[in-house]
């Protein structure tokens, strides 16, 4: 889209405590040539990234489990989740950042990662674009136990299990997580495991 098509006429910040929701109004140039007036509030919580661990051997995955209110208040009874590990970016690289949040979620220090593909995950009224990454795990790279980190309120469990059983959960709706779901169908469709 040509920028000459959006002019932007007032952004106010509505919230700025976790993370910024602002409520921007706007001109954008229609197909007729017209000029429209909308409005629109979008929820900035900087980008993200996300990662599967496999092994081959053992054709199993690495996936998490943790509380997630937003789910909770629409209705998952129990609030829990089970996803793929990711975290939002800091200042240093999106590798650097995928092998620490790796790390700290699951225990496991990885070395390659291969970026896959990066994704807008709910482009209606988030900012986020998410990085997605996989990257062959084994045994012997477990280095802690994972489960988060304590300042930032996490509280994670570690799965191990085997691709099928995840293939499974996504049919029987135990895995409704689009991150986790798109990176497990990668993994099947491109024939990894």
């Amino acid at each position: 889209m040509q920028k000459s098509r959006i002019n932007i006429l007032q952004t106010e910040v509505l919230s700025d405590n976790w993370y910024t929701l602002r409520k921007v109004t706007y001109e954008y140039l229609k197909k007729d040539g017209t000029w429209q007036t909308q409005n629109r509030e979008a929820y900035d919580r900087g980008n993200g990234a996300t990662i599967l661990l496999y092994n081959k051997t053992l054709k199993t995955v690495i996936l998490t489990r943790q509380f997630r209110l937003p789910t909770y208040l629409n209705g998952n009874e129990t609030g829990m989740l089970i996803e793929t590990c990711a975290g939002l970016l800091d200042k240093d690289n999106v590798e650097d950042c995928i092998r620490r949040e790796t790390e700290e979620e699951t225990g496991y220090k990885i070395s390659d990662v291969k970026k896959i593909f990066e994704a807008y995950m709910s482009p209606g009224s988030v900012t986020e674009i998410l990085y997605f990454f996989i990257a062959e795990y084994s045994k012997s790279m477990k280095v802690a136990d994972g489960g988060g980190v304590a300042h930032e309120q996490e509280e994670i469990e570690v799965l191990e299990m085997h691709i099928d059983k995840a293939m499974e959960l996504i049919g029987s709706g135990e895995i409704k997580d689009g991150k986790t779901i798109m990176l497990l169908q990668h993994i099947k469709l491109a024939g990894i495991l």
